[in-house]
């Protein structure tokens, strides 16, 4: 665990910074109970990553891919923000306070927790749970019911073109949606990832919260931070590849770490 003189030196490195880049990923969203990839009773416990997460698997069994996004969407609606989220979303009001200061986060997450605690200034790089993306036409909107209702979801965009399905007349595209989340072989979506690169580069600290740093390209978000000069400073219960080059370790839970900055006021 991190000691009392590691916490002092991470509070006196934020107090100093003039640009702040966060990075966070599934352990942070972890401690508010939802399942991480890689953990042994996470979320690929049943089925492989090939069954699930992939375009391919959904070509082959939409359905089965939809049932588990509708678990996982459950799941992530009864979850709630932890003390990691709602420490973030101070530390961001915080900067908003300092004249010319900036504050990024970059979250792998796609589970809208940051959101729900008050963060604003939020980079999604693998996109949301919450969004969805028509397999015909693109388009996209967000929507939070649970159960989703039909099932799958069907896109109400109007249909364009005779090759677009019209719903039986209705003028709809009404063809399937997917999550609009990034799978496993896709792209990240540009404008987020070159955001989160400029972010990252500006920055004269650089933050990393509960990831493994073993997914390209956001793993390397803190090596461009540390290129340019970043004090990069990473809290995770587990060592990971980018603890050897980190300024600043902390070892432990990300919740109880930056909570003890400053207790968040969203929680009194």
């Amino acid at each position: 665990m991190s000691s009392s003189g590691d916490i002092a030196e991470l509070a006196a490195a934020l107090s100093g910074a003039r640009s702040l880049c966060v990075l966070t990923g599934a352990g942070v969203s972890a401690e508010s109970g939802v399942p991480t990839f890689r953990d042994p009773d996470g979320l690929w416990k049943k089925y492989p990553i090939e069954e699930l997460a992939t375009p391919e698997a959904f070509s082959r069994n939409p359905m089965l891919v939809w049932e588990w996004y509708a678990w996982r969407r459950e799941l992530m609606r009864d979850a709630q923000p932890n003390p990691a989220h709602y420490a973030l979303a101070d530390l961001e009001d915080q900067f908003a306070m300092r004249p010319g200061a900036s504050f990024t986060l970059v979250t792998q997450n796609v589970d809208g927790l940051h959101e729900r605690a008050g963060s604003r200034n939020i980079l999604r790089l693998h996109g949301s749970v919450w969004d969805l993306r028509c397999t015909e036409c693109g388009c996209e909107r967000e929507d939070h019911a649970v159960p989703l209702d039909p099932f799958p979801p069907q896109c109400e965009c109007p249909a364009h073109g005779e090759g677009q399905k019209t719903g039986q007349g209705t003028g709809r595209c009404s063809a399937m949606m997917r999550p609009a989340v990034v799978w496993f072989g896709e792209m990240l979506p540009e404008a987020a990832l070159r955001q989160s690169l400029q972010a990252a580069a500006a920055s004269d600290v650089f933050l990393v919260v509960g990831t493994s740093s073993l997914v390209h390209p956001a793993a390397s978000l803190p090596l461009v931070a540390k290129q340019q000069g970043a004090r990069l400073i990473e809290i995770n219960p587990d060592p990971t590849p980018l603890s050897g080059l980190a300024d600043l370790t902390l070892t432990g839970k990300a919740g109880e770490i930056l909570a003890a900055l400053r207790p968040p006021r969203r929680l009194v």
